[in-house]
């Protein structure tokens, strides 16, 4: 809702981008679910759906141009062994360090060092050779912000172009001017505005906004009941009082009032907007057991 409110009001259009490279996690169903959803609640997108399945040219030519450049390394540790040496390392000397850091263990790996790891049948992902840049933004929300940029995952170890990669071509194919997401993804953002600065393209603006998480205090899962608008539907409620939850969260209705959606652009103000997680209430998770 806040990614389509700032969209509007600022005369802006809202796309539609399917994350869809998993294709274990990622099926047709919830893309179409999602489109549905956002329709039944009045906040349209322009254009058609954009899949990122379907554009592994753009990123095949980007990742080939980082190699030319030098700029990349093949990496052969496992997840676990990532994680393991992130929790070792000593904390990062310039900003927040995103979790699950990598290390750098392979980054100066010779050629013999390498093919022992490949005849003991590890695949390598690729990573790009970041020298520990730090980079500093200011988002619209959560205000100075400044990180680490790690060697992270550029192409995954089965061919997969990674997600930060992937979102940074897409952001720049698109003309993407602002990316509205979860606060989760704030300390991976330097990554991202890191490798737009170095394959040259242009850096969006950037707002994260905080997390819905349930009476328990955890993220929003199934487990917290009626979380779904199908969920909500199912309940009595009408897409109406649906989006009205939404609004009141974020400062922009009163309890009980259900303001259209010309009177949400117009109310609309990033500097209203609440800086902490919305916590669920019983009321509205116990509607549907999970």
């Amino acid at each position: 809702m806040v990614a389509w409110l700032a969209a509007r009001s600022s005369g802006s259009r809202f796309l539609f981008r399917s994350e869809d490279m998993d294709q274990v996690a990622c099926r047709p169903e919830h893309e179409a679910s999602a489109v549905r959803d956002l329709a039944a609640l009045g906040f349209t997108h322009d254009g058609g759906v954009v899949r990122q399945s379907e554009r592994a040219e753009l990123y095949r030519a980007a990742i080939d141009r980082l190699i030319a450049d030098d700029l990349t390394y093949p990496c052969y540790c496992t997840r676990r062994e990532v994680l393991a040496e992130a929790n070792d390392s000593i904390s990062a000397p310039h900003g927040a360090r995103p979790t699950g850091a990598y290390a750098g263990t392979c980054r100066t790996l010779d050629r013999a060092g390498r093919a022992e790891r490949e005849a003991a049948g590890r695949t390598p992902s690729l990573r790009l050779r970041s020298d520990q840049a730090v980079v500093s933004f200011t988002d619209r929300l959560a205000g100075e912000y400044e990180g680490e940029v790690d060697d992270f995952v550029i192409r995954r170890a089965d061919g997969t172009p990674a997600y930060n990669l992937a979102v940074v071509v897409d952001d720049a194919e698109q003309g993407v001017g602002e990316v509205v997401r979860g606060d989760d993804l704030l300390e991976t953002t330097p990554r991202q505005i890191h490798l737009a600065r170095v394959i040259d393209v242009p850096v969006p603006a950037y707002m994260h906004v905080p997390l819905v998480v349930g009476p328990d205090g955890e993220r929003l899962a199934k487990r917290h009941g009626a979380v779904t608008l199908d969920d909500q539907l199912a309940a009595g409620r009408t897409p109406e009082e649906v989006r009205s939850v939404f609004a009141v969260s974020l400062g922009l209705a009163e309890e009980g009032e259900l303001p259209t959606l010309d009177e949400l652009v117009q109310r609309f103000n990033v500097a209203k907007l609440p800086r902490t997680v919305w916590v669920l209430s019983q009321e509205l998770a116990g509607s549907v057991e999970p």
